[in-house]
């Protein structure tokens, strides 16, 4: 099991996920298509050449989404119950087709569940960083973590 149980998780932890991804024009146009988001800014590129950014921005939940998967591997894989919600999710710079997105996630609230004693809570802050280590996204993210079963 690669995800780690309540007890394993510390104040501040930060994780710098090995999993670097690439933005294709293929992710863009299939998350947009499978979400229904017909907006020109990730899908008509003449349009966008007479934009301020002079080409497609990559769907922003197509982002948000990346960023979360990619640092289940090493915190929650076979450990969570629930993911209880994401806060104060921002997008600071724009993600483009060719982006290669660096992803990191730190570890800001515990707390025991007060109604399943098998279980805690864990406040995550995940931030996405592209080739040129600008910061691109970012949130804070709850879930539901499992705790060692008692053998």
């Amino acid at each position: 099991m690669a995800g780690l149980w309540f007890e394993e998780l510390t104040l501040g932890q930060i994780f710098a996920h090995d999993i670097r991804r690439t933005v294709t024009e293929s992710d863009n146009l299939l998350f947009s298509a499978l979400t229904h988001n017909p907006a020109r800014l990730h899908l008509d590129a003449e349009y966008m050449r007479e934009t301020e950014f002079g080409r497609i921005i990559v769907n922003s939940t197509f982002t948000l989404g990346l960023m979360v998967g990619v640092s289940v591997g090493d915190t929650t894989l076979g450990t969570a119950v629930a993911n209880l919600g994401w806060d104060e999710v921002r997008f600071p710079e724009p993600v483009f087709v060719g982006d290669t997105l660096r992803i990191e996630t730190e570890v800001i609230a515990l707390r025991e569940s007060r109604s399943r004693p098998d279980q805690g809570i864990v406040t995550f802050a995940h931030r996405a960083y592209n080739q040129h280590d600008s910061l691109v996204a970012h949130c804070k993210r709850s879930g539901l973590q499992r705790k060692r079963p008692n053998e």
